[in-house]
This record gives C-alpha cells, structure tokens and sequence, in this order.
C-alpha cells in the first residue's frame, strides 16, 4: 500500500555511572489532566479560503468543547531546517470582521496580531483547558525535514526556531504570538520513505529521527513554564514506513503521545475499490495478508514497543471514492477506471458533502469489519458515519488506547456531527 495524506501530511538508554544504572530522561506529562480520552483535532490553516471554515467554527459547532487537543496545521520548514510560516495572511495578518471572530470582536487595523494565531487565542481564553498545538510538516511541508534532523547542530537550531517561533511566539514579531501554543506535533511524512515529490530522504532518518525528538524533549524542558513543553508525533499505517523511519519504543520515551494514521489504508492511487479506514480487514480483502485496519496500526505498534496509554487513533472526517466501478459485490472489492468527481480533490470528499449523497447512493456497512461504503452501481464511496465513529470510541475504550485524532475538523458538519458521536463514545 502507499499510505499517504491528501492534505496540501538517538535515545539515551542509559549510562552506567558509579556502577548505577541512570534512566534516560522521559517525556514530561505537560498535558492537562482530562477527565476522559484525548480527542485531538487538526485544523487546517488554508479552511479559511475555500471551505471558509474558521476558528470561530469550531466554537457554533460544538467542536471545542469536545477537544482536549487542537493541532493547527501546518508550519514548514526552509531548506535548512529552521520553522516558518507556511501562509503569513492566514496565519497572522488576515483580520477577521465581527461575524467571523471567536468573541464576535472584529479585529482593528494595525493591531499587533490578527488572523488565525489572533482567533486561536481567543479560542483559548474561551477554553482554558483546551491545549492548542503547533503541528509541523504535512505532507506538502515535510521536503526538508531529513536536513533538519541530520547533525546535532542541525536539530539543536531546527528546535530553537520552532520554539522560538512557535512557543515564544516571535513569528508575527518578538513575542508577539506567546502563550498561544502549548507544545508541538511533528508530521514529518515520512523519514526514511518516499512520500511526497521532492522530498530529501536519507537512510540514516530514522536514527536521526529519534534524536530530533529527544533534541525536542530537552529544549521543551528548559521553558520556563512547563506546561508549555508537549510533544507529538503523527506516526504511519505502513509497518515498511514505521520500521524504515522510527526506533517506535525509543521515540515514546519522548512524546508526550504519538496519532497513528488510521485512515488512507486504500485510496483511488490503486485500482480496485477497497475500505480507506476499517476498524479490522475485511472478509475478502484482495490485499495481502495481514491487509490494513486500525486493529492491525494499533497491534504494529503495540508490537513494537509503543506504550498503549500514548497511542492515540486517528479517524477520518473525509471519504475516498472511485468512479466506473463493476457493479457487483456492492462496489467493493471491484475495478474502478479512476477517482470519483469531488468538491476540491477527485476522489477525496468531504463527510458533510458525503452525506447529502446518502438519497442517491445505498449505504452499506460491514459490521464485523467496521467500515461503511456508499454506492450507487458506478461510484463507490468508503467513509466513516456517526455509526463507524461510534464503534472506533468504543474500540479505543476496549483497548484501553489513549484517544481519537481527527483528521480534519472542516470536513464534519455545522452542528458536529461526527465529532458528537467519538464524544459522546469515549471513556469519561
């Protein structure tokens, strides 16, 4: 399988001293204490353009309250290495009228922060326990992360601009964004692997990998308010990427917790329609054993070495689709002749946009495998409803895992739909 997003997605063991054995230093648990899982969100810097999806958004939908954990997607990085701003006017500068703001406030010209970072900040004050992140990469921003991990000079510099810019706030000016981010969620698709075109890969990634987040870990540590040091790691479905790019147990010694792609399993990249994000694999599955699911991530990882408190599923608020599908079997499982018509993406759609198809299509579901596909004798459609994302809490909670990641909030709908439902699921 290629695993991908649509989007645009050295560890000490210990020294030996005086014949003491002395532990290597372990992730500070930063993270407010929650009353129930992590339910972590991304939103997406560029919804404010075509999807006009806002900060203020999460807040009329009921989203925010349902967040532990918001990831603001994305920041890069320049060639070498060091963090800047992907769009400058969405971060920072586009000033938000009344209607469009947080606190119904609109923003004055000349005020020393306005866009985004500005109605994240007001999103904040709003919700004081909502921890906001800072989430760096993507596939469209990872090119010239290998650069950034590659020497100890190279990561030491890459993480004081991050946290410099970031955490610190200087982005918009000195110190002008502080206080607004709490930590920093590494998306770097994907070390050691092909991802995106143009992407530097080196083979010693995956070494230097670890040591980047351990490069994090102690610069996160000496903040002066250490409420501000949380760590995390968007993490792959493909167990040829996870064993090519992460020293998986080492790396969580690190994080504060690690989202695993639970999405992406199958996509109109391959020929044959097949379920995008299913709880386990499915009777039939064309795809070798063991195939792709979420149970499969979770137990790769498990296997590996990751602790299962830190390990956080991801769940999709988009849908996959092939069109000229064979019209048997339902659509699934069956040759497509290519993507199926979408709002921004051939073959990549939007929950809210799905769902109003659900007149015009026949929903199928698969209740031992825990996937539901649409279909209507040509296009096939595999997405995720209140139903499936009911199941997958239910999962997290069975597992006793860590949380949910959502990937992405601008594609529920007005009211939150899905997010109520991993809600309303998860362990209190």
């Amino acid at each position: 399988m290629t695993a991908r997003k649509w989007r645009a997605a050295g560890l000490l063991t210990g020294m030996v001293v005086a014949a003491a054995t002395i532990a290597a230093p372990q992730a500070q648990a930063h993270e407010s204490h929650h009353d129930r899982a992590r339910v972590v969100g991304y939103f997406t810097q560029w919804g404010i353009y075509g999807r006009n999806y806002n900060v203020r958004d999460l807040v009329t939908s009921g989203t925010a309250a349902r967040l532990t954990h918001l990831n603001y997607a994305f920041g890069f990085l320049d060639e070498q290495g060091k963090c800047v701003s992907a769009d400058a006017w969405a971060d920072y500068q586009k000033p938000f009228a009344a209607e469009q703001s947080v606190d119904g406030v609109a923003d004055a010209p000349g005020q020393a922060l306005a866009g985004n970072l500005n109605q994240l900040r007001k999103l904040k004050k709003k919700y004081p326990d909502l921890r906001v992140y800072i989430s760096l990469g993507g596939w469209s921003g990872s090119k010239y992360f290998s650069n950034a991990a590659l020497t100890p000079q190279s990561r030491a510099d890459h993480v004081k601009s991050c946290i410099d810019q970031w955490i610190k706030g200087d982005v918009a000016g000195p110190g002008v964004a502080a206080g607004i981010f709490d930590g920093i969620d590494l998306d770097w698709e994907w070390p050691g692997s092909p991802a995106n075109d143009g992407n530097v890969i080196r083979p010693e990634d995956k070494g230097n990998f670890t040591e980047l987040v351990k490069e994090y870990r102690k610069q996160l540590d000496r903040l002066p308010r250490r409420q501000h040091g949380d760590l995390t790691a968007f993490l792959p479905a493909n167990p040829n990427q996870i064993d090519k790019g992460f020293e998986v147990s080492k790396v969580f010694r690190y994080l504060t917790f690690g989202t695993l792609q639970g999405y992406d399993y199958h996509g109109s990249w391959e020929s044959t329609t097949n379920a995008q994000s299913s709880l386990r694999t499915p009777k039939g599955d064309p795809t070798p054993a063991p195939g792709f699911s979420s149970e499969t991530v979770v137990d790769d990882y498990l296997k590996r070495g990751a602790p299962r408190d830190k390990l956080v599923l991801g769940v999709p608020f988009f849908g996959r689709g092939w069109t000229g599908v064979t019209n048997a079997n339902h659509g699934l499982f069956q040759t497509a002749t290519g993507p199926a018509p979408a709002t921004y993406e051939a073959g990549t759609e939007d929950y809210k946009v799905l769902k109003s198809k659900v007149g015009q299509y026949k929903i199928y579901r698969d209740e031992r495998a825990g996937h539901a596909w649409l279909f209507d004798g040509s296009t096939f459609w595999t997405y995720d409803d209140p139903t499936e994302m009911r199941r997958k809490a239910r999962y997290v909670n069975d597992r006793d895992l860590g949380g949910v990641m959502i990937w992405s909030l601008d594609a529920d709908t007005a009211d939150g739909e899905l997010i109520k439902a991993l809600a309303r699921e998860l362990s209190c």
